[in-house]
Protein backbone atom coordinates (compact mmCIF):
# COMPACT_ATOMS: atom_id res chain seq x y z
CA UNK A 1 0.00 0.00 0.00
CA UNK A 2 1.23 3.51 -0.80
CA UNK A 3 2.24 6.02 1.87
CA UNK A 4 -0.73 7.72 3.49
CA UNK A 5 -1.56 10.91 1.65
CA UNK A 6 -5.12 11.92 2.52
CA UNK A 7 -5.47 15.65 1.94
CA UNK A 8 -7.58 18.01 4.03
CA UNK A 9 -10.63 17.61 1.80
CA UNK A 10 -10.41 13.83 1.95
CA UNK A 11 -9.96 13.86 5.71
CA UNK A 12 -13.17 15.86 5.88
CA UNK A 13 -15.07 13.75 3.33
CA UNK A 14 -14.12 10.43 4.92
CA UNK A 15 -13.96 11.65 8.52
CA UNK A 16 -16.58 9.14 9.70
CA UNK A 17 -14.37 6.37 8.35
CA UNK A 18 -11.11 7.84 9.59
CA UNK A 19 -12.26 8.09 13.21
CA UNK A 20 -13.19 4.40 13.32
CA UNK A 21 -10.50 2.15 14.77
CA UNK A 22 -11.44 -0.59 12.29
CA UNK A 23 -10.82 1.69 9.29
CA UNK A 24 -8.76 4.78 10.10
CA UNK A 25 -6.67 6.64 7.52
CA UNK A 26 -4.91 3.41 6.52
CA UNK A 27 -8.20 1.71 5.70
CA UNK A 28 -9.47 4.69 3.78
CA UNK A 29 -6.27 4.75 1.77
CA UNK A 30 -6.87 1.08 1.01
CA UNK A 31 -10.33 1.91 -0.35
CA UNK A 32 -8.96 4.76 -2.45
CA UNK A 33 -6.45 2.37 -3.96
CA UNK A 34 -9.07 -0.34 -4.53
CA UNK A 35 -10.88 -1.18 -7.74
CA UNK A 36 -14.31 -2.72 -8.26
CA UNK A 37 -16.11 -3.78 -11.42
CA UNK A 38 -19.90 -3.53 -11.16
CA UNK A 39 -21.63 -5.62 -13.81
CA UNK A 40 -25.07 -4.12 -14.32
CA UNK A 41 -26.22 -0.56 -13.61
CA UNK A 42 -29.82 -1.50 -12.84
CA UNK A 43 -31.68 -2.27 -9.63
CA UNK A 44 -28.80 -3.94 -7.77
CA UNK A 45 -26.05 -1.97 -9.42
CA UNK A 46 -27.55 1.44 -8.62
CA UNK A 47 -27.25 1.36 -4.80
CA UNK A 48 -23.99 -0.56 -5.02
CA UNK A 49 -22.49 2.08 -7.31
CA UNK A 50 -23.72 4.90 -5.09
CA UNK A 51 -22.29 3.53 -1.86
CA UNK A 52 -19.03 2.28 -3.35
CA UNK A 53 -18.47 5.73 -4.82
CA UNK A 54 -19.38 7.43 -1.53
CA UNK A 55 -16.96 5.12 0.30
CA UNK A 56 -14.14 6.31 -1.93
CA UNK A 57 -13.40 3.27 -4.06
CA UNK A 58 -10.65 4.72 -6.23
CA UNK A 59 -11.44 2.95 -9.51
CA UNK A 60 -15.00 1.95 -10.30
CA UNK A 61 -15.85 0.14 -13.53
CA UNK A 62 -19.45 -0.06 -14.74
CA UNK A 63 -20.55 -2.60 -17.35
CA UNK A 64 -23.98 -2.26 -19.00
CA UNK A 65 -25.19 -2.17 -22.59
CA UNK A 66 -28.72 -0.93 -21.87
CA UNK A 67 -30.35 2.50 -21.98
CA UNK A 68 -32.47 4.07 -19.27
CA UNK A 69 -36.22 3.49 -19.54
CA UNK A 70 -38.83 5.28 -17.47
CA UNK A 71 -39.97 1.97 -15.97
CA UNK A 72 -36.44 1.60 -14.51
CA UNK A 73 -36.75 4.66 -12.30
CA UNK A 74 -38.95 2.96 -9.68
CA UNK A 75 -35.85 1.10 -8.44
CA UNK A 76 -32.76 2.07 -10.45
CA UNK A 77 -32.06 5.18 -8.43
CA UNK A 78 -28.71 6.12 -9.92
CA UNK A 79 -30.67 7.36 -12.97
CA UNK A 80 -33.13 10.26 -13.27
CA UNK A 81 -36.03 11.24 -15.47
CA UNK A 82 -33.78 13.36 -17.66
CA UNK A 83 -31.64 10.27 -18.33
CA UNK A 84 -34.37 8.34 -20.15
CA UNK A 85 -32.91 7.14 -23.45
CA UNK A 86 -29.29 7.61 -22.33
CA UNK A 87 -26.86 4.72 -21.89
CA UNK A 88 -26.96 3.56 -18.29
CA UNK A 89 -23.19 3.64 -18.02
CA UNK A 90 -23.23 7.35 -18.86
CA UNK A 91 -25.92 8.38 -16.40
CA UNK A 92 -24.40 6.19 -13.67
CA UNK A 93 -20.93 7.61 -14.32
CA UNK A 94 -22.28 11.17 -14.23
CA UNK A 95 -23.84 10.45 -10.85
CA UNK A 96 -20.56 9.12 -9.46
CA UNK A 97 -18.51 12.00 -10.81
CA UNK A 98 -20.89 14.51 -9.23
CA UNK A 99 -20.85 12.64 -5.91
CA UNK A 100 -17.13 12.01 -5.45
CA UNK A 101 -14.31 13.42 -7.60
CA UNK A 102 -11.89 10.97 -5.97
CA UNK A 103 -13.41 8.10 -7.96
CA UNK A 104 -12.10 7.25 -11.41
CA UNK A 105 -15.10 5.88 -13.32
CA UNK A 106 -14.52 3.51 -16.22
CA UNK A 107 -17.47 3.11 -18.56
CA UNK A 108 -17.94 -0.18 -20.39
CA UNK A 109 -20.98 0.14 -22.63
CA UNK A 110 -21.14 -3.48 -23.66
CA UNK A 111 -22.63 -6.84 -22.75
CA UNK A 112 -20.17 -9.10 -20.99
CA UNK A 113 -19.43 -12.25 -23.00
CA UNK A 114 -16.99 -15.14 -23.03
CA UNK A 115 -14.96 -13.18 -25.58
CA UNK A 116 -14.54 -10.02 -23.52
CA UNK A 117 -14.89 -11.17 -19.89
CA UNK A 118 -11.14 -11.35 -19.38
CA UNK A 119 -10.54 -7.92 -20.86
CA UNK A 120 -13.26 -6.42 -18.65
CA UNK A 121 -12.64 -8.23 -15.35
CA UNK A 122 -8.89 -8.62 -15.19
CA UNK A 123 -7.20 -5.77 -13.36
CA UNK A 124 -10.01 -5.16 -10.87
CA UNK A 125 -9.71 -6.24 -7.25
CA UNK A 126 -13.32 -7.36 -6.90
CA UNK A 127 -16.31 -8.02 -9.17
CA UNK A 128 -19.83 -7.15 -8.01
CA UNK A 129 -22.40 -9.11 -10.02
CA UNK A 130 -25.53 -7.00 -10.35
CA UNK A 131 -26.71 -8.73 -13.51
CA UNK A 132 -30.23 -9.93 -14.16
CA UNK A 133 -29.67 -13.14 -16.11
CA UNK A 134 -28.25 -16.58 -15.42
CA UNK A 135 -25.84 -16.65 -18.34
CA UNK A 136 -23.93 -13.65 -17.04
CA UNK A 137 -23.90 -15.05 -13.49
CA UNK A 138 -22.37 -18.34 -14.59
CA UNK A 139 -19.91 -16.61 -16.90
CA UNK A 140 -18.68 -14.29 -14.17
CA UNK A 141 -18.50 -17.14 -11.68
CA UNK A 142 -16.45 -19.35 -13.98
CA UNK A 143 -14.01 -16.63 -14.98
CA UNK A 144 -13.59 -15.40 -11.41
CA UNK A 145 -12.96 -18.93 -10.13
CA UNK A 146 -10.40 -19.57 -12.86
CA UNK A 147 -8.58 -16.29 -12.18
CA UNK A 148 -9.01 -16.19 -8.39
CA UNK A 149 -11.01 -12.96 -8.53
CA UNK A 150 -13.37 -12.24 -5.61
CA UNK A 151 -17.04 -12.07 -6.63
CA UNK A 152 -20.08 -10.63 -4.87
CA UNK A 153 -23.34 -12.25 -5.97
CA UNK A 154 -26.79 -10.75 -5.56
CA UNK A 155 -30.18 -11.60 -7.02
CA UNK A 156 -33.77 -10.46 -6.52
CA UNK A 157 -37.24 -11.78 -7.30
CA UNK A 158 -40.49 -9.95 -6.49
CA UNK A 159 -40.17 -9.49 -2.69
CA UNK A 160 -37.09 -11.67 -2.08
CA UNK A 161 -33.34 -11.32 -2.45
CA UNK A 162 -30.16 -13.26 -1.86
CA UNK A 163 -26.51 -12.35 -1.40
CA UNK A 164 -23.28 -14.28 -0.98
CA UNK A 165 -19.58 -13.69 -1.47
CA UNK A 166 -17.02 -15.89 -3.22
CA UNK A 167 -13.40 -14.98 -2.48
CA UNK A 168 -12.23 -17.69 -4.92
CA UNK A 169 -9.04 -18.22 -2.98
CA UNK A 170 -7.86 -21.79 -3.44
CA UNK A 171 -5.34 -23.86 -1.57
CA UNK A 172 -5.11 -21.78 1.60
CA UNK A 173 -8.42 -20.08 0.84
CA UNK A 174 -10.81 -21.86 3.17
CA UNK A 175 -13.71 -20.90 5.36
CA UNK A 176 -13.62 -20.68 9.14
CA UNK A 177 -14.05 -24.44 9.53
CA UNK A 178 -11.21 -25.31 7.21
CA UNK A 179 -13.39 -26.47 4.34
CA UNK A 180 -12.93 -25.34 0.75
CA UNK A 181 -15.09 -22.36 -0.11
CA UNK A 182 -17.93 -22.83 -2.62
CA UNK A 183 -18.61 -21.07 -5.90
CA UNK A 184 -21.90 -20.18 -7.59
CA UNK A 185 -21.99 -23.53 -9.41
CA UNK A 186 -21.66 -25.36 -6.09
CA UNK A 187 -24.93 -23.77 -4.96
CA UNK A 188 -26.72 -23.72 -8.32
CA UNK A 189 -25.20 -26.44 -10.54
CA UNK A 190 -27.32 -25.56 -13.56
CA UNK A 191 -29.44 -22.63 -14.66
CA UNK A 192 -33.19 -23.18 -14.93
CA UNK A 193 -34.53 -23.69 -18.41
CA UNK A 194 -35.20 -20.44 -20.28
CA UNK A 195 -38.66 -19.09 -19.57
CA UNK A 196 -39.18 -21.00 -16.32
CA UNK A 197 -38.13 -18.04 -14.12
CA UNK A 198 -39.97 -14.86 -15.20
CA UNK A 199 -38.13 -11.55 -15.11
CA UNK A 200 -39.27 -8.43 -13.29
CA UNK A 201 -40.93 -7.07 -16.44
CA UNK A 202 -43.30 -10.02 -16.22
CA UNK A 203 -43.76 -10.49 -12.48
CA UNK A 204 -42.82 -7.09 -11.08
CA UNK A 205 -40.42 -6.27 -8.25
CA UNK A 206 -40.75 -4.25 -5.05
CA UNK A 207 -38.86 -1.07 -5.84
CA UNK A 208 -36.98 -0.83 -2.54
CA UNK A 209 -35.92 -4.51 -2.58
CA UNK A 210 -32.81 -4.13 -4.76
CA UNK A 211 -31.74 -1.20 -2.59
CA UNK A 212 -31.38 -3.51 0.39
CA UNK A 213 -29.68 -6.29 -1.54
CA UNK A 214 -27.34 -4.00 -3.48
CA UNK A 215 -26.29 -2.27 -0.26
CA UNK A 216 -25.43 -5.62 1.32
CA UNK A 217 -23.29 -6.42 -1.72
CA UNK A 218 -21.50 -3.07 -1.44
CA UNK A 219 -20.93 -3.72 2.27
CA UNK A 220 -19.32 -7.06 1.49
CA UNK A 221 -17.03 -5.49 -1.10
CA UNK A 222 -15.92 -2.71 1.26
CA UNK A 223 -15.24 -5.25 4.02
CA UNK A 224 -13.21 -7.38 1.61
CA UNK A 225 -11.05 -4.44 0.57
CA UNK A 226 -10.57 -3.44 4.19
CA UNK A 227 -9.88 -7.04 5.23
CA UNK A 228 -12.28 -6.54 8.13
CA UNK A 229 -15.26 -8.48 9.46
CA UNK A 230 -16.82 -11.77 8.47
CA UNK A 231 -17.82 -12.14 4.84
CA UNK A 232 -20.77 -14.15 3.56
CA UNK A 233 -18.34 -16.71 2.18
CA UNK A 234 -19.84 -20.15 2.69
CA UNK A 235 -23.16 -18.57 3.64
CA UNK A 236 -26.16 -17.52 1.57
CA UNK A 237 -28.12 -14.58 2.99
CA UNK A 238 -31.80 -14.67 2.08
CA UNK A 239 -34.01 -11.61 2.57
CA UNK A 240 -37.82 -11.67 2.59
CA UNK A 241 -39.13 -8.10 2.41
CA UNK A 242 -42.76 -9.11 3.02
CA UNK A 243 -41.95 -10.91 6.25
CA UNK A 244 -39.02 -8.56 6.99
CA UNK A 245 -36.77 -11.51 7.78
CA UNK A 246 -33.13 -12.27 7.09
CA UNK A 247 -31.88 -15.85 7.15
CA UNK A 248 -28.46 -17.27 6.41
CA UNK A 249 -27.85 -20.85 5.40
CA UNK A 250 -24.48 -22.55 5.19
CA UNK A 251 -23.41 -23.59 1.71
CA UNK A 252 -20.65 -26.09 1.07
CA UNK A 253 -18.19 -26.59 -1.73
CA UNK A 254 -19.14 -29.38 -4.10
CA UNK A 255 -16.17 -31.73 -4.68
CA UNK A 256 -17.74 -32.59 -8.05
CA UNK A 257 -18.18 -28.96 -9.12
CA UNK A 258 -17.06 -28.70 -12.76
CA UNK A 259 -15.14 -25.46 -12.17
CA UNK A 260 -13.83 -25.53 -8.57
CA UNK A 261 -14.12 -29.22 -7.68
CA UNK A 262 -11.46 -31.84 -7.24
CA UNK A 263 -11.42 -32.72 -10.94
CA UNK A 264 -12.62 -29.59 -12.73
CA UNK A 265 -13.91 -29.95 -16.26
CA UNK A 266 -14.02 -26.23 -17.00
CA UNK A 267 -10.56 -24.90 -17.75
CA UNK A 268 -11.72 -21.92 -19.80
CA UNK A 269 -14.96 -20.04 -20.32
CA UNK A 270 -14.72 -21.28 -23.88
CA UNK A 271 -15.64 -24.73 -22.51
CA UNK A 272 -19.17 -23.55 -21.67
CA UNK A 273 -22.19 -22.35 -23.61
CA UNK A 274 -23.65 -19.55 -21.49
CA UNK A 275 -27.12 -20.00 -22.83
CA UNK A 276 -29.84 -22.33 -21.61
CA UNK A 277 -28.61 -24.37 -18.64
CA UNK A 278 -24.99 -23.08 -18.96
CA UNK A 279 -23.64 -26.62 -19.18
CA UNK A 280 -20.22 -27.61 -20.47
CA UNK A 281 -20.13 -27.69 -24.23
CA UNK A 282 -20.30 -31.16 -25.73
CA UNK A 283 -17.31 -30.47 -27.92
Amino acid sequence: MSDLRLDATQLDRYSRHVIMDEIGPEGQQRLLEGSVLVVGAGGLGSPAIQYLAAAGIGRLGIVDDDVVERSNLQRQIVHGDDDVGRPKVDSAADYVEALNPDVDVERHETRITADNVGELVDGYDVVLDASDNFGTRYLLNDHCVLTGTPLSHGAIYRFEGQVTTFTNERGDGTDSEGEDSPCYRCIFPEAPEPGTVPDCATTGVLGVLPGTVGCVQATEVVKYLLEKGDLLEGRLLMYDAMGMTFETVDVLANPSCPVCGNEPKIESVEDVSYEGSCEISAD
